[in-house]
């Protein structure tokens, strides 16, 4: 009697869907909270068949029993969470850009769940956020983020041992990503400050006028209309954060490629 499907062949599949899901978990425009698990799944299952042919042409794979196969289900859970975290790195500098603008702009009263990114948000921040997502597809960044992954499966191969982690690699992107979420949110926050600093001057020339009622809704326009002029402007910045994606999900794996 014979097999339609090899025992290796399904478990080459198996871990290659693993490391995919466990990767692509934490990319929000692709496994955020908001997109359904079913949704999740089939991308999980569609990269899968493109992916594992890969694994069984590049080495020699022999089936394992329940243990073994346990073991390096484990493993490629852990692999594709690095991998994820690598990626998840740029939107978390997009979502700290966002949480500065919002944090004086007059929003902050009125928080709301973001269920791209899971997390609550002003206003502001919710308009910047999805912004950024849009301009990520326009720049192609979901390509760069598949190229990155099956480049995951090129350097560390199904199977392969848990990398070591270089802590001076990961204080490194973390620290740059954090840069790179202040640097975006430098105009507003200096719209915000000179609105600021120009209500401490009215209080002082007029102080019969309700500068705290006043300033509320001179804030949220300042804010609106600086993150309207500042978006043309962010676009390098978030082009650099975008194009890094690939390269800090094999640099966090202590590996590097040639593009």
């Amino acid at each position: 009697m014979t097999t339609l499907v090899d025992i290796a062949q399904f478990q080459i599949y198996f871990l290659t869907f693993t490391r995919i899901m466990a990767t692509i978990v934490h990319v929000p425009v692709i496994g955020g909270r908001s997109v359904p698990n079913l949704v999740k799944i089939g991308i999980g299952l569609l990269l899968a068949i493109f992916l594992a042919p890969i694994q069984t042409s590049q080495s020699t794979f022999v089936s394992m029993d329940i243990v073994a196969f346990s073991i390096a289900i484990g493993r490629e859970i852990i692999i594709g969470t690095i991998a994820g975290y690598a990626a998840d790195l740029a939107f978390g500098a997009l979502q700290i850009a966002g949480s500065l603008m919002g944090l004086g702009s007059g929003f902050m009263a009125g928080q709301t769940l973001n269920p791209t990114i899971g997390d609550n948000g002003t206003s502001l921040d919710q308009i910047f956020v999805t912004t950024a997502f849009l301009i990520f597809f326009i720049l192609n960044g979901h390509h760069i983020f598949l190229f990155g992954l099956s480049k995951t499966f090129e350097v560390l191969p199904i199977n392969s041992e848990i990398p070591q982690l270089a802590e001076n690699t990961i204080f490194h992107l973390t620290g740059s990503m954090i840069s790179i979420g202040i640097q975006i949110s430098l105009p507003i926050l200096g719209a915000l400050m000179l609105t600021d600093i120009a209500m401490g001057l009215l209080s002082r020339v007029a102080p019969q006028i309700q500068v705290f009622f006043l300033g509320i809704p001179l804030k949220i326009a300042f804010g609106l209309f600086a993150l309207a002029i500042a978006i043309p402007a962010l676009a390098p910045n978030l082009r650099t954060i975008f194009n890094g994606i690939g390269d800090q999900m094999i640099l966090l794996l202590g590996k590097t490629y040639a593009r």
